[in-house]
């Protein structure tokens, strides 16, 4: 078992993420055990529960089952959640347990952090994007018809716990999304953690063929490098006021690309692995990059074979990109690459933008 811990001094918060390939069927007792058997509730994405939920065997009635899918992350689950807890009788000192995806553990933390203006909430990634990503850092949204994750807070788990084995069962496609966040990570690793030499990009050039084959303790590496780097960039940023911004790498223009499609089309690891190559271009088209830094990121993303998705409209995509919440009156925000492994912040307006990207 890998031990990692988050710990945010400034609000005396500090909690575990506990990453391992045990049996399932020990997972329940480990969850129980964290929450000293106080009264909880579980919150199950419909296809993790399809699979897991004899193995798992949490009791029917302290059981909610939502629909899967980015487009589910609505108002409408997200009182689910709450009338199901107070439905339950749940106090502060209980706990909300989420099991599935980045879009379960996303608004289940939301309902956590405003049921009674906060109880304990324990997230178990069940893909490999919630795995090396939005389970950790405390994130929580729901999505609206303006755009993705536009209401959400800042609110950490009690603890983690990815179990790989789960990411046996994932689909490809799926799959193919986290390593889109995976990528992310090895574009950046320079200023997550800058008193360490950038080895991600390297790990995912030497170990492609063994990560898309799903090698368990392949993965377990990898999963363990990307939560360090989140876990730096969240100690030092917690509420995206700097630093964290830099996880927003290939994001403006992939959220934007997920809103125009309705969130139906494309996963979200397939839009940033986009958003990454809009990125790219611009990076070049501004001199920040040169074109050998700019093909060895093209190569490294042709290793894990995504196909390349549809263009749309500038205008459109432009015209959604003004709601993203990175945004302001002014400009569109973008982290673009400087150099190996390391990205920055710039400002463009509407204007700037649709004049370099038509050049």
């Amino acid at each position: 078992m890998i031990n990692l811990s988050v710990n945010i001094k400034e609000k005396d918060v500090n909690y575990p993420i506990y990453i391992n390939n045990i049996d399932i069927n020990n997972l329940k007792k480990s969850i129980l055990d964290e929450i000293e058997h106080k009264n909880y509730i579980v919150v199950f994405s419909k296809k993790v529960h399809k699979l897991y939920s004899k193995i798992l065997d949490f009791p029917k009635d302290k059981t909610l089952v939502l629909p899967d899918g980015e487009r589910e992350k609505i108002y409408k689950n997200y009182l689910k959640i709450l009338n199901f807890a107070l439905s339950k009788k749940l106090k502060r000192e209980d706990a909300i347990i989420a099991i599935g995806g980045g879009v379960i553990g996303d608004i289940t933390g939301f309902a956590a952090s405003t049921y009674m203006r906060g109880i304990n909430f324990i997230q178990v990634p069940t893909t490999l994007l919630s795995a090396v990503d939005s389970s950790v850092g405390g994130k929580t949204a729901i999505n609206s018809a303006f755009g993705k994750n536009l209401i959400g807070t800042f609110y950490q788990p009690k603890a983690v716990f990815i179990n790989v084995n789960f990411l046996k069962t994932i689909d490809e496609k799926q799959f193919k999304s986290g390593l889109g966040e995976v990528l992310k990570y090895g574009f950046i690793e320079k200023n997550c953690n800058p008193d360490y030499e950038a080895q991600l990009i390297n790990f995912l050039t030497e170990h492609n063929e063994k990560i898309l084959s799903r090698d368990i303790l392949t993965l377990k590496n990898l999963i363990k490098m990307c939560i360090e780097l989140k876990i730096s960039v969240v100690q030092k940023d917690e509420k995206e006021t700097g630093l964290r911004k830099i996880l927003n790498f290939g994001h403006t223009y992939g959220h934007a690309i997920e809103t125009i499609t309705k969130y139906k089309k494309y996963t979200h690891g397939e839009c940033v692995v986009e958003g990454i190559k809009f990125a790219l271009n611009l990076a070049l088209k501004k001199n920040l990059i040169d074109k050998e830094y700019k093909f060895l990121c093209e190569d490294l993303i042709k290793k894990f074979d995504y196909e390349p998705l549809l263009k749309y409209s500038l205008d459109k995509v432009i015209s959604v990109m003004t709601n993203d919440k990175k945004s302001t009156d002014k400009f569109i925000k973008f982290i673009l690459p400087v150099s190996y492994a390391e990205v920055g912040e710039f400002d463009f307006t509407t204007e700037q933008l649709r004049e370099i990207c038509e050049t």
